[in-house]
């Protein structure tokens, strides 16, 4: 039975574990364009990370994948160099991958609320209102993130309920004040300056963003966001400095 992109993209992450060679063949050998700045491009760049994968090798648990279109995404606990916390995005060209952009950071501990970088709601409901559900988080964060028309918070952000999955802020819009104050008062920025794309089924929306962070780096944002009834309701992010061009592996750029 031909498998759905989708349950390509989870058995290709799940060969880290079993050392099945199949899914390799789920990648394009002709066309396979990277933007983990840290890889270099087509397969020899990924065959050049398995070849240098610490003893036992890499380790993959996809806690949520999605699709939409000609992409999936995914979010997965790794253990690649270390514990981390991953969001994937593959497009897929008649029935192989074609393209791959990623967002890593190191697994953290549990944030002031008590949850995980992975823990929370993983069901896929509300597929009919997939459009609907990316128009919100665009506007979120056109309106909000990126026009700072902090009123508008509570249009696209449920009040009373705003499960907070980012490793350094409680739950809440207070959570999130507080954080924004935190940061104010200690010189730190969070900037978004732009959008780069939306993806998403169902209830879930990931949105891959650019801008500033800590100090000032060169940063991108992957947030992906639950929505129920129109609103915000859960957001887990990955935040990753870009590094400077001089140290890419490849040219394609991180977006």
């Amino acid at each position: 039975m031909e498998l759905s992109n989708k349950e390509k993209v989870v058995a290709l992450l799940n060969s880290f574990n079993t050392g099945d060679q199949t899914p390799i063949s789920y990648i394009n050998a002709e066309k396979y364009i990277q933007h983990n700045l840290a890889v270099g491009d087509g397969l020899a760049g990924f065959g050049e990370v398995m070849k240098n994968a610490p003893e036992g090798g890499f380790k993959a648990n996809v806690v949520r994948a999605f699709e939409d279109g000609n992409y999936v995404f995914t979010h997965t606990e790794y253990d690649f160099f270390g514990p981390k916390a991953g969001f994937d995005v593959f497009r897929f060209e008649d029935g192989k991958i074609v393209e791959h952009w990623d967002n890593l950071i190191e697994v953290q501990k549990p944030n002031p609320s008590g949850r995980t970088q992975f823990d929370g709601a993983t069901d896929i409901t509300d597929k009919e209102k997939t459009e609907s559900n990316k128009k919100v988080v665009t506007d979120f964060i056109e309106k909000v993130l990126l026009g700072h028309e902090m009123d508008k918070l509570t249009t696209y952000i449920n009040p009373e309920k705003y499960l907070q999955h980012n490793p350094a802020v409680a739950d809440g819009l207070d959570g999130f004040g507080e954080a924004m104050k935190y940061f104010a008062e200690n010189g730190l920025v969070m900037e978004y300056t732009k959008l780069h794309k939306v993806l998403g089924e169902g209830n879930f929306v990931l949105s891959m963003s650019e801008g500033k962070f800590g100090k000032g780096e060169h940063t991108a944002f992957y947030d992906l966001f639950r929505l129920e009834d129109g609103k915000i309701v859960e957001h887990w992010d990955v935040i990753q400095a870009i590094p400077p061009q001089s140290e890419w592996k490849n040219t394609n750029g991180k977006f």
